[in-house]
């Protein structure tokens, strides 16, 4: 394994036509990835993609809005965490920014799934993946989310995880690194340079690369559907941006992962 994609949906229905040939590639290539579950169904989906497939892990928990009709099933996602390779907790957290109106209601229902899934993490000693989305021209979401954290940790001192899909700005970031946790980035990297100065200030153990895919697809591929293909372009964007060999950041960053979700698969 030379990469890790710390954030994908490869068990989305957008890669129904051709999830085989993809988790091939990226065999090949000496990608491997995390699966993030969203909601029961694609969490189940997710967990039992990884099973009996070399270089694949799985992540499962809520998302905060994607499905308003579900209540959050504890019991399913403890049943869940018995497969093997399911190893870490997610994506769940906070998102003030897509919600038509983020009410005081709004927070609260989504902070208190969120500290389920804390405690679940905790409990379990699996990382969490969250996914903090702030309001514009804000850190609310994030500012809200460590703050559980740092609350939970009181109880469970070895709570860790990362940030998906960081936004964040630097000061967010060091508060986010003294909890013990990771931030990753995503191919958004190839065409904007929002997050330069918080990538240059980051210390190198602290970054995971992640697609999101189906979503947010490198500037080669603008438009199109996204996949864990492009990890090494956010590997090279990522060393572009600091001054870097890429050599090193893909070995830091695939080090990175390893550690934080405790992969023990031997290396392809």
């Amino acid at each position: 394994m030379k990469y890790f994609d710390a954030h994908c949906h490869v068990q989305f229905d957008a890669f129904d036509a051709d999830r085989e040939v993809i988790a091939a590639k990226m065999q090949e290539a000496g990608i491997g990835g995390l699966v993030v579950g969203c909601d029961a169904q694609s969490s189940k989906a997710a967990a039992e993609f990884v099973q009996n497939r070399d270089g694949f892990w799985a992540a499962v928990g809520q998302h905060p809005n994607d499905n308003h009709a579900e209540e959050f099933d504890e019991h399913l996602y403890r049943n869940l965490l018995m497969y093997p390779k399911v190893v870490a907790i997610g994506e769940c957290g906070l998102d003030y920014y897509r919600p038509v109106e983020v009410t005081d209601e709004v927070k609260e229902k989504q902070k208190g799934l969120f500290k389920r899934h804390v405690n679940l993490a905790g409990s379990t000693k699996r990382p969490l993946i969250v996914h903090a989305r702030p309001s514009k021209g804000t850190t609310d979401a994030y500012t809200d989310a460590l703050d559980i954290i740092e609350e939970a940790q009181k109880e469970f001192p070895h709570l860790t995880g990362d940030l998906h899909f960081f936004v964040g700005d630097i000061s967010t970031s060091e508060r986010a690194f003294k909890l013990g946790f990771t931030v990753s980035y995503t191919a958004v990297l190839t065409f904007t340079h929002d997050y330069d100065e918080v990538i240059k200030h980051a210390p190198l153990d602290r970054i995971l690369t992640e697609t999101d895919s189906p979503y947010v697809a490198p500037a080669s591929r603008r438009g199109q559907r996204n996949d864990p293909l492009s990890v090494p372009e956010v590997v090279q964007k990522i060393a572009e941006i600091r001054g870097g060999d890429p050599e090193m950041v893909r070995a830091a960053t695939l080090r990175n992962a390893e550690r934080l979700f405790a992969l023990h698969e031997p290396a392809w």
